[in-house]
């Protein structure tokens, strides 16, 4: 009888103890959901100030802020190609305070070569896509390839004479110039710089014949490069008569997306709220002629479609690394 009293006594405490842990931890975790945002958003950006991605988060969360009625201060975190500042991202409370731009190589080439704390797909949350950068191919305006099928045809008569620069081995350009050789059956000769700026100036001192990485517009515009090939999955609506890869006849991926993310476990909620003022601020006026001023490409994906197209390119990346030699 004192043994069934004993039961009857914890079970009534554990009832009791979980409604009163449901009251204290329940409601106000929804009333929290409910009046997000009320205070600052942290936006990070694992880029340096004043680069293209960089330039764009300024632009979209001064827009954002006035629809979420809360100020979204950007955070600057570069280094170790992305990954410190999406690690940040990743390793946040999934409250919608954190949020940020996970671009292409700290999403799908870093985190496949190297070990670091986050999984692209499963820890990280797209909320959005609302544009797209613009990296190419150019070569000197005095170049004779007039096209990228001359720089082909160049290669494949003079194996390993066609030089071209990129940012590195981790560097779109390079992996895309590396999947051209090996189907068109070319042998190229890549010369890694720190960074776009130095590639350039290795392009216009003659040093290399061909220069892959961010466009400097000021070059074109004065007439000194010219741009033969886009990276990207569309057209830019600043060089429409330029070509992209897929034009020509190659399926590479070329993801230089500009998004934003949160970390993974952000309730639907507040989610909702963040792509909405997001979606709502590529609309401002002042949004679209920024990124016009900055030669950036305004392109749209909501959360779900940019979540399935990270994931399906993570996958595409995967394979293709390994290919390369890149990946065991």
């Amino acid at each position: 009888m004192k043994q069934r009293m004993s039961i009857t006594l914890v079970s009534l405490f554990s009832c009791f103890f979980f409604t009163f842990s449901f009251v204290e931890w329940g409601y106000p975790q929804e009333a929290e959901v409910s009046k997000f945002p009320n205070r600052p958003i942290t936006f990070i950006v694992p880029l340096p100030a004043g680069s293209g991605p960089e330039v764009a988060s300024r632009l979209i969360a001064k827009e954002a802020e006035k629809f979420l009625g809360q100020p979204i201060v950007i955070v600057n975190k570069p280094g170790a190609s992305q990954t410190i500042g999406i690690s940040a991202i990743a390793a946040s409370k999934p409250d919608g305070y954190t949020i940020g731009f996970a671009g292409h190589t700290g999403t799908f080439v870093i985190p496949l070569m190297e070990k670091v704390p986050y999984h692209p797909v499963k820890d990280i949350k797209q909320i959005l896509q609302y544009g797209q950068m613009n990296v190419g191919i150019t070569v000197k305006a005095d170049s004779s390839f007039k096209g990228f099928e001359d720089i082909i045809t160049y290669a494949r008569q003079n194996p390993k004479k066609l030089t071209y620069g990129s940012a590195g081995t981790g560097s779109l350009g390079y992996l895309v110039m590396e999947q051209v050789a090996k189907k068109e059956k070319a042998q190229f000769t890549h010369i890694p710089f720190k960074g776009s700026p130095e590639t350039m100036t290795a392009l216009l001192g003659g040093h290399i014949l061909v220069g892959t990485g961010d466009i400097n517009y000021s070059l074109i515009e004065s007439g000194q490069v010219r741009l033969v090939l886009l990276l990207a999955e569309r057209r830019s609506n600043e060089f429409p008569q330029t070509p992209v890869l897929k034009d020509i006849g190659y399926d590479i991926p070329a993801p230089m997306f500009i998004n934003v993310v949160g970390p993974k476990g952000i309730p639907e909620e507040i989610l909702k709220k963040l792509e909405d003022a997001f979606t709502k601020a590529m609309n401002e006026p002042s949004f679209i002629k920024g990124m016009k001023e900055f030669h950036l490409t305004i392109v749209h994906r909501n959360s779900k479609e940019m979540g399935d197209y990270v994931a399906q390119e993570f996958e595409m990346f995967a394979k293709l690394l390994k290919e390369m030699g890149r990946i065991k």
